[in-house]
Formats: C-alpha cells, sequence, structure tokens
C-alpha cells in the first residue's frame, strides 16, 4: 500500500449527484444471482444521493454492476444508472427474452434449482459435471454476451473520465489475477470476468484466456490502495465467510467449497489492510508513504446466506426483486447507521469479521 500521494483540497473526481457530499470506492462481490443483492444496495445508495463515487471495483456479478452502472450514470445520471441496472437484471432473468439453451445455462449459471426438478434437468445437471463446456457448449453460447450488447454501450464506458473502473479475471495459464481498466473494457472482458469453466469455454483477450475473477479475487482491492484518493472503501459483501453447518450433500459441499474459494483472496487482503492500519496507527509507518484504508461493509446477514443455502433457488424476476429489496433494506440500514462515520474512521472491524 505504497506510493501514497498527497491530499489535494480539490474535490475528489467521480460520479457525483447535487447531494453527493462524502466520497467512497465500492467493491462489489460477484455471487451469481445474488448480485441481485448489491443491485438493491446500489439502487438505494443512488437513490439516497449522499455518496459520490470514485472508482468501482468487481468480479463476475460485481463487475457487471459496475459497468451497468456507470454506462447508465453516463446516459442519465444517478437516476439513469438505477433505470439501466433494472434494464440488465430484468434482461437477464429467466423471465427474460432467453431461448431454450440459453435459458438452460443462465439458470446453471446463476446455481438455480430447476423449478419442477425435472428428470431431464437433474440428467443435464450430473452430466455437465462430468463433461466440459467445449463438449457440452461447442457454440459457446452465453445469454450474458447478448444482455451486455443490448445495454451497454462500451465506447461510452472506455471514454468515461469521472470514475475509474477496475474489472478482475483469473488468467488461466499463469492463475494469477488480471485487473482490466475502465479505459480497455469490451464484452469479452466482462464475460471473462464472469466465465464460470464448467460452463463456457476461457475468454481470450490479447491471445490468452481468462476464467472468472472470483478465483483469485473477489473483489480484487488492491487498486483502489493504489489509484484512489478517497481513504473509504465500501465492500458489498455477498458471499458469506462463515457457516456454522456441516454440508452433506453433493450439492452443498460443492456450494460451500465455491464460497470459501471465492473469499479466500479477499480475506487475504482484507487482513493486509488491517496490519498496514495498525502499523500506522502505531506510528511505525508514515500515513504520508501508506495509505491508511477505511474499511466500511454491507452485506445481507442471515437472510441472504439462507438463500444460498436453500435448496430451491430461482433466477425468476420475483426472486431477483426479492434480493433487490433486501439490498435496498441493507443499504438503508447501514447508512443510517454510519454515514457520519464515513471520512473519519472505518466501520467494519476486520480483525472480529475476518481473522
Amino acid at each position: 500500500m505504497t506510493g501514497r500521494a498527497e491530499k489535494t483540497r480539490s474535490p475528489v473526481p467521480g460520479l457525483r449527484g447535487p447531494r453527493g457530499e462524502k466520497t467512497v470506492s465500492l467493491a462489489l462481490q460477484g455471487g451469481g444471482a445474488h448480485g441481485a443483492f448489491t443491485w438493491g444496495v446500489l439502487d438505494y445508495l443512488l437513490e439516497d444521493g449522499r455518496l459520490a463515487l470514485e472508482a468501482i471495483t468487481g468480479a463476475s456479478a460485481g463487475s457487471m454492476n459496475a459497468v451497468v452502472l456507470v454506462e447508465g450514470w453516463l446516459e442519465g445520471g444517478p437516476d439513469g444508472a438505477r433505470g439501466q441496472l433494472r434494464k440488465f437484471w430484468k434482461r437477464v432473468s429467466l423471465d427474460g427474452r432467453l431461448s431454450p439453451i440459453q435459458r438452460t445455462l443462465f439458470d446453471r449459471l446463476l446455481g438455480a434449482w430447476s423449478g419442477d426438478g425435472s428428470t431431464a434437468h437433474l440428467w443435464l445437471d450430473a452430466w455437465s459435471r462430468m463433461a466440459s463446456p467445449y463438449d457440452l457448449n461447442p457454440l459457446d453460447i452465453n445469454p450474458l454476451r447478448d444482455a451486455l450488447n443490448e445495454l451497454i454501450d462500451f465506447e461510452r464506458v472506455r471514454a468515461c473520465t469521472e470514475a475509474r473502473l477496475f474489472i478482475a479475471a483469473t488468467n488461466v495459464w499463469s492463475g494469477k489475477i488480471r485487473v482490466f481498466r475502465g479505459s480497455e473494457l469490451t464484452v469479452d472482458h466482462v464475460l471473462a470476468s464472469a466465465c464460470l469453466p464448467m460452463l463456457f469455454k476461457a475468454v481470450e483477450i490479447d491471445g490468452e484466456p481468462y476464467w472468472d475473477g472470483g478465483y483469485s479475487g473477489n473483489p480484487a482491492l488492491f487498486p483502489l490502495f493504489y489509484e484512489t484518493e478517497t481513504d473509504d472503501i465500501l465492500l458489498v459483501q455477498i458471499n458469506p465467510i462463515e457457516r456454522r453447518s456441516t454440508p452433506r450433500t453433493a450439492r452443498e459441499i460443492q456450494n460451500r467449497l465455491t464460497e470459501i474459494t471465492f473469499n479466500a483472496n479477499l480475506l487475504q487482503e482484507l487482513r493486509a489492510v488491517d496490519f498496514v492500519a495498525r502499523l500506522v496507527d502505531e506510528g511505525k509507518l508514515s500515513p504520508r508513504d501508506y495509505k491508511r484504508v477505511l474499511m466500511h461493509r454491507i452485506h445481507g446477514g442471515p437472510s441472504l446466506d439462507d438463500f444460498t443455502a436453500a435448496s430451491r433457488l430461482s433466477a425468476k424476476w420475483e426472486f431477483f426483486k426479492e434480493l433487490k429489496d433486501l439490498g435496498r433494506a441493507a443499504a438503508r440500514t447501514w447508512l443510517a447507521d454510519h454515514y457520519e462515520a464515513i471520512g473519519h474512521t472505518g466501520t467494519l472491524d476486520l480483525r472480529s469479521a475476518y481473522s
């Protein structure tokens, strides 16, 4: 976290509405259908209007929420961002305009069970765990591509100078994280960030293959240490860190493994934030050279965790709206409790939450 620049007296750049008095950077986790919870959080923050957004880092569903928000803002400010987020989640719901093949792929992408538990669906689910997408999806059909191309003007996103975008993907060859900046984004970069290798072929960018960013950074925090002015980072967390139950079925085991894997790198970065903050507070590191990050978090708590563990999930529009409402409520509560602390102190006890 070196390379700390001296603070400027000029206003911090960012997406700022007329009431935007305080500035934060957003860190948006990925998590399939539960990205609709993040949609709800963003919807309320945009409606409230008191927070300006200097930067957004995201992986998988978090990267999509980030790009959709920025593009919508550039088109029509806070209301444009809220409207574009709604259009996106409606478009990709199973009630949207999906072909039968797209519907099946997207249903599995979001970790959803079949609504009727049909034998055909269960057979496909079992078979896809034994065969690769190069066998089952040779045409590399991805319903997200059409949705993103229809809704997002990537040329406008690349030209955006009001806010920084950081989209994470995992390089298949090296296993390392790759963070793409807003100025280079295309639909392929966003698809790479959400590429689950059990469902889709690796996305090639500049001749190298990429998988879901959640494997290496969910989301990546380090760009916010080095490339932003604000000290405040607001994490929207949708993957539970801890569960007080032992998974027993094959699906429960796989779901828990995914949660652990997709949280591992985030935990490492948050421990580093805590470590540097303690050294700065103890006078062992200079705040002129090291950024003392002020961490905040909005999460759904037990209500959202229960959705993850449920035996039947749905990617239908009504389910998305239920998650959105949960996200709006969480954001409303967090702002009421912690708005005054922004810019002064972190509101997330990193040691107790993640150690």
